[in-house]
């Protein structure tokens, strides 16, 4: 057997190196996933709380740019799924001239989407935060740095990109390092920028901003020429491929469209659950966004085994062998159950002193405890359906998860909204929706995956010769 190497031709492949167990590949690439994950969270915490030391409307006007951006870069990442699924199918053919090709498309035309989607959204800044109906002073602050914030959409989509191309080669730390080293930039600079340190100009809540996207700025070029250098015998590096090719894009799009559907109808969903606890008064608000913090970190392992489980199903699919890629799910599942179980445990236990680090109102710990333990006792379901999806999306298959997540989101927020409606439900029965839709979206992803791995390992058991593949799990 022979693969093809970097250059196009041909490799002896007679003497394969020793390759790491799957528990040990699902482990190296999960971990980094989330610390990297932990440090983007941290980063907005330490932004925020630099910004808050301003003025209430520097914090009020930052976060409405903030809101903005999260949409922007939920439908962005369409981008960086398509990129990593592609190249992750090519790596694990041993195709490496064709994932080298695909990685630097991928950049050609994160490139060519982002930089007209800055300079619109630098020029229509102000009409957007012109929505949100904030007094005058929010409103200056935060056109001011939603124009800057657009900037960074550029380097952002190429983080995207290039993290997404490395962990679709098996390399989840490049990413996390760059990260993590744009992270310490970041708030040295974002300090220096807001409050005028150490002969910086002082900026303001919009030193934030340029804080961010020089950061960013700095961990795109890193990245950027970690994989000009190479990884694992594929690099951007050399003068072809270099010119946009639609049918690249097409694929890129096809895979990542619905990903990022996905993700813009559950930021939407969440956003509407805010607005049903709304309802229920101050103190039930309050302890929704205590929840919702909670949640976010308790959600991190889970979102690690999950593009851990699309990069390793993305090999398996390319080297046509569906037992590597059904194992594979099966180790992130299990982990990522674990993980988040035992943190279920612990948030369930210490619910209240939970509480009580944000809040020493009665009524926010009474609503607060009660919101904590029910989204603790859903941790398990979750972290089956992040894991599910993650497989899925590896197949290529991403129109399913869209389908599942978001339906099941959707009917979480529909019966929640009767609950509170008609039945005079409180922040625990709106949270507790979720004891009943998530096992459901799990188990529909669990037996969703299982069938299209049996289909699959059926062809290619019936067909032992590399023809084409099938279409939800194709490599262009």
């Amino acid at each position: 057997m022979q693969n093809e190497s970097a250059d196009g031709g041909t490799a002896d492949a007679t003497i394969a190196p020793t390759r790491p167990t799957p528990k040990k590949r699902v482990f190296d690439l999960a971990w980094p996933v989330i610390g990297e994950s932990f440090l983007e969270t941290m980063l907005m915490v330490v932004d925020t709380w630099m910004v808050a030391q301003l003025s209430t409307a520097a914090i009020a006007g930052v976060g409405a740019s903030v809101q903005v951006m999260f949409f922007i870069i939920a439908a962005l990442s369409a981008l960086g799924v398509g990129s990593s699924v592609l190249v992750a199918q090519a790596f694990g053919a041993r195709k490496l001239a064709e994932a080298a090709r695909l990685a630097r498309q991928s950049i050609v035309w994160s490139i060519l989407i982002s930089v007209p989607l800055a300079v619109t959204g630098y020029f229509l800044a102000g009409p957007i935060i012109g929505l949100f109906g904030t007094e005058a002073d929010v409103a200056r602050i935060g056109e001011e740095y939603l124009q800057v914030t657009m900037a960074t959409v550029v380097v952002l989509v190429v983080l995207m990109i290039g993290g997404g191309a490395l962990r679709g080669l098996g390399d989840s730390q490049t990413p996390m390092r760059v990260t993590a080293l744009a992270n310490v930039v970041n708030i040295f600079l974002t300090y220096g920028l807001i409050f005028g340190v150490a002969g910086l100009p002082a900026l303001g809540a919009v030193g934030s901003a340029w804080g961010t996207f020089l950061s960013r700025l700095l961990a795109a070029t890193l990245l950027l020429v970690v994989m000009w250098r190479g990884r694992q015998g594929v690099a951007i590096a050399g003068r072809n491929n270099w010119l946009p090719e639609v049918k690249v894009a097409s694929s890129i799009l096809r895979i990542g469209v619905p990903a990022a559907l996905e993700q813009l109808l559950t930021a939407a969903a969440f956003t509407l659950m805010t607005v049903i606890v709304a309802g229920l008064g101050t103190a039930a608000l309050a302890s929704h966004r205590i929840a919702f913090n909670v949640l976010s970190l308790s959600f991190l392992p889970g979102f690690g085994f999950g593009i851990a489980a699309t990069a390793l199903v993305g090999q398996s699919v390319g080297a046509r062998e569906p037992g590597e890629g059904s194992e594979a799910a099966a180790i992130a599942t299990r982990w990522s159950a674990t993980w988040m179980g035992v943190m279920g445990v612990v948030s369930f236990i210490l619910a209240e002193p939970i509480i009580r680090l944000f809040s020493q109102d009665p009524a926010v710990i009474r609503e607060g405890v009660a919101a904590v333990q029910v989204v603790a006792l859903a941790q398990p379901f979750w972290a089956v359906l992040f894991v599910q999806s993650g497989a899925m999306r590896g197949l290529g298959n991403t129109g399913f998860p869209l389908r599942a997540n978001a339906g099941g989101l959707w009917s979480t927020m529909l019966i929640a909204w009767v609950a509170v409606t008609f039945f005079n439900g409180g922040i625990a029965q709106v949270w507790g929706v979720f004891l009943i839709t998530s096992p459901i979206m799990a188990v529909v992803l669990w037996r969703r995956f299982k069938r299209e791995v049996t289909e699959w390992t059926a062809e290619v058991e019936g067909d032992p010769l590399p023809v084409a593949q099938p279409e939800a799990v194709s490599v262009p």
